[in-house]
């Protein structure tokens, strides 16, 4: 049985990588760590353009025990703790357990860096404004 996808379309060229960008991300997450998605205006004062901070919650998470990466257009956060058998729990309802996140960025995008502090860590995105460009196209006409 085929199926039918909404890029199936003649009349849509070239999107076959965005499609099957959308399968991963419907595949993918878990929920775990909650995360928020923030727009941060420019600053006239500073000339810092707008940007985009994705702010994901980490507690118990050290600096060594997180890794932000990026490959092609996803923004690849990984969190690996490691359970050491030192301490004797009455009750463990913290798990130590490992994430993976992905965010897909758009053409352009770029990781400003990112901060870890009091157990959330900040990824700043630049967005850059897309120029806008008219291109007139010669038509031929043979004689």
């Amino acid at each position: 049985m085929s199926r039918i996808t909404p890029f199936a379309s003649p009349l849509l060229l070239g999107f076959d990588a965005m499609e099957k960008t959308l399968e991963r991300i419907a595949k993918g997450n878990d929920g775990y760590p909650p995360y928020n998605i923030e727009r941060i205006l420019a600053d006239s004062a500073s000339g810092a353009p707008d940007r985009l901070r994705i702010t994901l919650a980490v507690a118990g998470f050290s600096e060594e025990e997180l890794e932000v990466t990026t490959e092609e257009n996803q923004l690849i956060v990984r969190g690996r703790q490691v359970d050491n058998g030192e301490r004797d729990y009455l009750y463990r309802g913290i798990a130590a357990r490992q994430f993976q996140r992905m965010f897909v960025l758009a053409d352009g995008m770029r990781v400003l860096g990112a901060e870890l502090r009091n157990g959330l860590l900040a990824i700043d995105l630049a967005r850059p404004e897309p120029e806008r460009m008219v291109r007139k196209i010669n038509i031929s006409v043979p004689d």
